[in-house]
């Protein structure tokens, strides 16, 4: 069977989207897969390599440049090259795509309904899941009727910023205490995410979140540990051990986060029992909310009375080899290799559910 290794892509976490291939690329079992590179450009152009025959040194050598002939390159400081392709070109037999891609045009339904059309297994959630996993405002709504906790928040989009800003910054300050956490509704890894203090601040974040979407969260924010579980299969999902993220700041933006890699983790939490079971079952309601399958990864605020809030789900985790997705599975006992492995034969029994049910005639 072959495996198209989708990456890449035209959003802000695209460099993400190229080191998690890679360490997806470490981990195939090569010699029951052929592995296909296809990369998206940030501009949207589709390039396909040469079939991989082991996993390539370095993430490098996947940012793929545009030639007549694709070809690898020996030098894993030099990029090698890929022919563009029409989107619909991938599809073939015995085939199945891991869309290892990260925020808008990748985690939000877009690929996953693209991939649908044509009709392919592929890992990971499908287009409900995706696209109300991606979208703060859905997610908050779906969390909600489930009865899982979350900070209080008001949300609103750009013609209501436009029309009355001020009375949008009133508001967020009746019915919310500074500080305040500035999210656009659809990006991921801290993209366009601010903290504000102060009125000003808050108009200054608005902005710059309007930069990334349409539509905005505002948070209250609160005195908490950062939780994360992880979560592998279909319905019949479990979960992992529950991960801490050690913070030594408020707030870590996107350079801290994947350029700097300063954030340490503490795996498993150091929680009691009780806690992080109750973790564990609001991460299952999450998934299940969403209608979740393959993997996700579940984020949550623990306060120091160990109140617990739920405050996004992943539906297309990092999969760096320091994101906190495989270091969960890894330390409850499943090695990435192994997952990888799991989350392949995950995407094809999905779709064969979806083969087997009634077509209207």
């Amino acid at each position: 069977m072959k495996i198209i290794l989708l990456y890449g892509g035209k959003s802000a976490e695209h460099d993400i989207s190229i080191i998690s291939a890679q360490n997806i690329a470490q981990s195939i079992m090569y010699n029951y897969y052929q592995v296909q590179p296809i990369y998206i450009t940030k501009t949207g152009q589709w390039l396909k390599g040469p079939l991989l025959e082991e996993a390539p040194a370095t993430s490098q050598m996947l940012i793929l440049k545009e030639a007549t002939l694709p070809s690898w390159s020996t030098d894993p400081e030099v990029s090698s090259t890929g022919v563009r392709i029409n989107p619909g070109q991938i599809a073939e037999e015995d085939t199945i795509v891991f869309p290892i891609l990260h925020g808008p045009n990748g985690e939000d339904g877009t690929i996953q309904g693209f991939l649908e059309v044509l009709d392919m297994p592929y890992v990971g959630c499908g287009v409900t899941g995706s696209a109300c996993g991606m979208d703060k405002v859905m997610s908050k709504q779906l969390f909600h009727q489930a009865g899982i906790p979350q900070v209080p928040y008001v949300a609103f989009d750009g013609r209501e910023w436009s029309e009355d800003a001020d009375a949008l910054i009133q508001k967020c300050e009746g019915n919310l205490l500074y500080p305040l956490f500035i999210k656009p509704a659809n990006m991921g890894s801290s993209v366009g995410i601010s903290q504000a203090t102060n009125s000003e601040e808050l108009r200054q974040a608005v902005d710059l979140a309007l930069k990334f979407d349409r539509r905005i969260v505002v948070e209250q924010g609160i005195k908490a540990e950062e939780c994360e579980v992880a979560i592998l299969g279909n319905d019949d999902a479990h979960v992992s051990v529950v991960g801490h993220l050690l913070k030594e700041v408020d707030f870590y933006d996107y350079d801290e986060k994947y350029i700097n890699n300063t954030v340490q983790m503490e795996i498993p939490a150091d929680l009691p029992e009780a806690v992080s079971q109750k973790i564990q079952e609001y991460a299952l309601k999450a998934y299940r909310a969403l209608d979740g399958h393959g993997l996700s990864r579940a984020d949550f605020f623990v306060t120091s009375n160990h109140d617990i809030y739920i405050n996004e789900i992943n539906t297309m985790p990092g999969f760096t080899p320091y994101s906190m997705y495989p270091c969960l599975w890894k330390e409850t006992g499943l090695e990435t290799r192994d997952l990888i492995e799991e989350l392949l034969q995950l995407a094809l029994r999905q779709h064969e559910i979806k083969q087997s049910l009634s077509t209207p005639e």
